[in-house]
Order: C-alpha cells, then structure tokens, then sequence
C-alpha cells in the first residue's frame, strides 16, 4: 500500500505519513490538540488512538512533555513511527502498537498528566450496523476493537488524581458520553461545540473531563465556525 508524506497542515515544519486513499489526519485531531490545556508541569500525556500520530505530533511543538501514541493497527502504527522518525521526535515520542485497553502493560497507574482520544465514533452491532469492507477502515470508524467503557476505563487507570480526559466526539453520542464519564467518576470541566457554519447543527463536540473531579465550575465555551479560520493554529486562543 503506497504511502505519502504530507505537511501537517500549517504547523511549520512538520510533516505527516499517510496512505493516499486512507488514514489522513482529520480537522478532529487538530481541533482535539488544540484544545489541551498545557501546564508547566505537565510530564506525560497519552493519545489513544493516536492514528499516524498528529495529535502527538501537534503537542510536541507546544511543550517538552513525553508522549506516547497507541495504534492498535499495525499498517497506521508504522505510519506513525515513519511520522515520529522523520520529524526527528524519537526522544520525546513513543508510539505503541498496542490497544488502548493494554494500556497498564506499558504505562504506570496514575503516573499520566493527561490523556487525548479521537476514537472511532460510530457503535457496532454485528448484527445491525453496516460497516466498510475495508477492516483497516471498519476498525477506525467503528467501535469493533474498543468502546467508550474500555476508554474510560484505561484512562482511569493511568490518569493522575484529577487529572484531565481530552477527547473529541459526534454530538449525537454526547448524552452517552457524559453518562460514561459519570460512571467512571469524571467530571466535565469543558465544553466546545464546532460548526461547519452556523445554520446547521454541530459537527463535533470537544470534551474536557477530570478524573475524581468536583461537581460545578462546568465552563461551555464559545461555538467554533471552522469555515471562519483558514488556520487552526492556535485556534482556541484566538476566538472567532
């Protein structure tokens, strides 16, 4: 399967390795790096799901914190290990072939400063749902490998006490997701809805959840147009 090497969109310098007809990194991964709040003694964070990696990749550009990427599929692990080798990152990131729920084989529980995940958003019922041929593709979209529990599941595990959950999601799944996070005793601090225009409904939903939190202080920040900005660099920082 031929593979290319893409700029990663407009973080200089940066480049991407990616199958011409699959496994390109979204406008979800950017907007879900962006929206991770960073602190000065932020050491490790964690991106599920990592695909050909841009989530890490975008984070190593805004702080000096170790980071480690799960793919559980080989052909998009080796994308993102050629994606960490010729930025140079081999020193601070770490890609692991491996799914999210092995995750305690590889990290120390309650050692992470915060987790990232832009996981497959569609549920799967062998019996109902209608899935891609394509099993790379299948597995990337839908909840055949992995679910919400196992996420929030593995993210308890490694998260440090009150430490934050990153993920980017459907808003038709939103409910849900705030029931699954409450089961596992997250508390949704951040709230951030995108549009593709204001007129229709919202495309996805960023979410910012912390381990053992305290109820209150839920912030929903302010709608994001993603036809507005010709960048999303930086874009939560600037506002519209």
């Amino acid at each position: 399967m031929a593979s290319v090497i893409n700029d990663l969109f407009d973080y200089d310098g940066l480049k991407i390795y990616q199958y011409e007809d699959k496994f390109k990194f979204s406008l979800d991964s950017i907007l879900l790096a962006e929206f991770v709040e960073l602190k000065n003694n932020t050491r490790i964070i964690v991106d599920f799901c990592t695909g050909n990696a841009p989530v890490p990749l975008i984070l190593s550009t805004k702080t000096n914190a170790r980071l480690y990427g799960f793919e559980l599929q080989e052909n998009i692990y080796k994308l993102a290990k050629m994606s960490v080798r010729e930025n140079n990152l081999e020193s601070q990131i770490n890609v692991i072939n491996a799914n999210l729920t092995e995750a305690l084989e590889y990290i120390l529980p309650e050692s992470v400063d915060a987790v990232t995940c832009n996981p497959p958003y569609f549920k799967y019922d062998k019996n109902k749902s209608l899935i891609n041929e394509d099993e790379e593709k299948a597995i990337a979209r839908h909840e055949i490998a992995m679910n919400l529990e196992d996420l929030m599941t593995a993210a308890k595990y490694i998260l440090k006490n009150k430490a934050p959950l990153y993920l980017v999601h459907r808003c038709d799944r939103l409910e849900e997701i705030l029931d699954c996070l409450a089961k596992y005793n997250f508390k949704v601090k951040k709230l951030q809805f995108i549009y593709a225009g204001y007129g229709k409904e919202a495309i996805m939903v960023l979410i910012k959840a912390t381990k053992n939190g305290k109820m209150g202080s839920l912030k929903v920040m302010p709608p994001v147009d993603v036809l507005k900005h010709k960048s999303y660099k930086g874009i939560f920082e600037k506002g519209e």
